[in-house]
């Protein structure tokens, strides 16, 4: 199946501007990082510590009535609507209370502000501070681990070049979703991170593809420039990617739009990793690869 037919687009003379592109993204995610470290971004409580409450109404409660009713109270929650069932997520982030008793507390305000819309909790979660903390350390561990994994694994089947070009590409997939996450404001909590290390892998898979076509014309047209080399094998896979990460991206949009408000996140995280997943395995790996081994051939003569 092919969605387009033979291309001969110049992708490696574009690679300014894709550079550009791609340096603005990882300023923007690197500071999104910083943050995240610092806790200062949009941390779920998973990172923060609190306590998450699924609560089911037997009628529909608004959400600005929900929170009015626990600001009323001096909390102050996150809170998102399932649709299905009159079901409210309540999210309450470090309050002036012990932990293990915001749960009770929460019963307690709707109990006394809704009188008349009986509720069940199908679901509770609480966190501490302190476990928030170390999430939140690890996580970042988790990612460098991650990345230098690709390294190796890249040098050890292709060529070390190969290997750094590849781990800065899933390092810029890695920083793009970081940044549209903090510019944005949105929720990052440990199923974002999942998402995260799953594009890692996505776009590490991507970028194998296309490596293992260049390698098998490097050794076909010895004579050929590396840019025609490198050109020749991305115009080769073009397809093959874009029916692919379609493929990919339908199913991401699939889950954002029906799977519901509790991977509303990872879904949205996996929408977007597999759009810059793809960009990046054609606008930044090979382009970085082309540039080094352009370097050390210049610098061995």
């Amino acid at each position: 199946m092919e969605l387009i037919g033979k291309t001969n687009i110049d992708f490696i003379g574009k690679r300014n501007i894709s550079f550009i592109i791609s340096g603005i993204i990882a300023i923007i995610g690197i500071i999104g990082i910083i943050q995240v470290g610092r806790g200062a971004a949009n941390m779920g409580i998973d990172f923060t510590g609190g306590t998450s409450l699924q609560m089911k109404f037997s009628k529909p409660m608004p959400m600005e009535n929900a929170r009015k009713a626990l600001l009323k109270n001096g909390l102050e929650p996150g809170l998102q609507e399932i649709t299905d069932g009159n079901k409210l997520l309540i999210k309450i982030g470090r309050a002036n209370l012990p932990l293990g008793k915001v749960s009770g507390t929460v019963q307690e305000i709707f109990r006394k502000e809704f009188p008349d819309n009986t509720f069940v909790v199908e679901s509770s979660t609480e966190i501490g501070p302190s476990i928030g903390d170390k999430l939140r350390k690890d996580t970042l561990i988790a990612i460098l681990i991650a990345m230098l994994g690709i390294i190796l694994y890249i040098a050890w089947r292709f060529d070390f070049k190969f290997g750094v070009a590849a781990a800065i590409a899933t390092f810029h997939d890695v920083l793009a979703m970081f940044a549209v996450f903090y510019v944005f404001n949105l929720e990052i909590d440990l199923l974002f991170i999942t998402a995260v290390l799953t594009i890692a892998g996505y776009s590490l898979t991507d970028t194998v593809v296309v490596f293992d076509r260049i390698r098998e014309n490097m050794h076909k047209n010895q004579k050929d420039s590396l840019p025609k080399i490198f050109n020749q094998s991305i115009n080769e896979v073009l397809s093959r990617t874009i029916i692919t990460s379609l493929t990919t991206f339908l199913a991401a949009v699939s889950l954002f739009l029906f799977g519901g408000e509790v991977i509303h996140s990872f879904a949205l995280a996996l929408v977007i990793g597999v759009v810059v997943g793809t960009y990046s395995s054609i606008f930044v790996a090979s382009p970085v690869a082309v540039v080094w081994e352009n370097r050390g051939k210049k610098g061995s003569v």
